[in-house]
């Protein structure tokens, strides 16, 4: 979700996703996207060297996992931030409680691009 927000939202940049076990896109993911009129049924979650992340100008972490697995990426990055928001893909139930879970995500996710965007961009 945050790719597709990225791509849409913060132009003049290169935004990848990245995973650290990277899975396919989770189709409650697809759906509450589509809902907003972004599509990522395409996008795919994947593994992204070192060194490329080396050269990046920024890396953001999401959850709790990633920047617990990815420690040496407050090292080899020139800006380090962590969002530290639920994995809705953890969460379970029934469909209607975690489509709930996954766009509240979504919009948390979408306020935290919009923030991003302001900030690079002054």
């Amino acid at each position: 979700m945050a790719e597709g927000f990225g791509s849409n939202y913060i132009d003049k940049h290169n935004i990848q996703s990245a995973g650290t076990h990277p899975l396919p896109i989770h189709p409650l993911a697809i759906t509450v996207m589509n809902e907003i009129g972004i599509d990522i049924a395409n996008h795919k979650s994947k593994s992204i060297s070192e060194d490329v992340i080396m050269s990046f100008d920024l890396v953001i972490t999401l959850c709790g996992d990633a920047r617990d697995q990815c420690l040496y990426l407050k090292k080899t990055s020139k800006k380090f931030i962590h969002w530290n928001i639920k994995d809705p893909a953890k969460v379970s139930g029934l469909k209607e409680k975690r489509l709930k879970v996954f766009r509240n995500i979504r919009d948390e996710i979408i306020d935290k691009i919009k923030l991003l965007h302001n900030e690079i961009s002054s």
